[in-house]
């Protein structure tokens, strides 16, 4: 089965555990090979900023340093690579933390950090691999408000890992449902509706049905694998 992603699109990856997700992701990235079939776009690496599960941010760099790094390593100083670092930092609101070090930070906020890692380089391409899975309700709230402003306001096209129903339902525009075993795509959901969304959104009677829609869909996929 072909998936086409096209620019500008939130596309959520959402199935049960071991459907491949998070490997989609990384051949996305060109972080590991497909066994069969090509990937088509961009390239390797090639204008795609990355967000793994986990933060990880090296201990012993400030933030500022850690959102350095993929500036670091193209051969950009940190004098001349200052404005791009900082713009990135104010961009998830931690452009006042620029000295912290990471054991300083919240875990919401090394969040922040990796984001705006992700982001220093103007990807046009944005892949989360379920960045807020470990995080307190309240604050994945708050950063799933924070993609999604940070979609619209740098056109991003962004490929979303998450086992959550509400957080798919809440960011996407279209939902992509994986099965298992062996892993393949069940259902394309289109979500066009309504834009932008804000977090009241998810207080309506069109959020409830959404939910509901993408639960009796991701049940589906995962009902023969039960009955397996």
């Amino acid at each position: 089965m072909t998936l086409d992603i096209f620019p500008g699109e939130f596309v959520s990856l959402l199935g049960p555990s071991g459907c491949g997700k998070s490997t989609a992701l990384r051949i996305i990235a060109g972080l590991g090979g497909a066994t069969t079939g090509t990937v088509e776009g961009p390239g390797a690496g090639a204008d795609i900023g990355f967000v793994f599960q986990e933060p990880t941010l090296m201990p012993w760099r400030t933030v500022f340093g850690n959102v350095h790094l993929p500036l670091r390593l193209k051969g950009i100083g940190k004098v001349a690579a200052r404005d791009r670092v900082m713009a990135a930092l104010e961009t998830v609101g931690l452009a006042d933390f620029s000295a912290a070090y990471p054991r300083q930070l919240s875990g919401g906020m090394k969040m922040r950090a990796s984001i705006a890692r992700a982001l220093v380089t103007n990807p046009a391409i944005l892949l989360m691999d379920e960045p807020f899975g470990a995080l307190d309700e309240i604050t994945r709230q708050k950063l799933n408000d924070d993609v999604l402003r940070l979609w619209h306001a740098a056109a991003l096209t962004v490929v979303f890992v998450t086992h959550s129903v509400y957080e798919a339902a809440y960011l996407s525009s279209r939902i992509v449902v994986m099965g298992a075993r062996p892993g393949r795509i069940v259902t394309d959901l289109a979500l066009p509706d309504p834009w932008p969304r804000a977090a009241d959104f998810r207080t309506t009677a069109r959020y409830a049905e959404l939910t509901r829609t993408v639960s009796e869909t991701l049940e589906a996929a995962i009902r023969p694998r039960v009955a397996a």
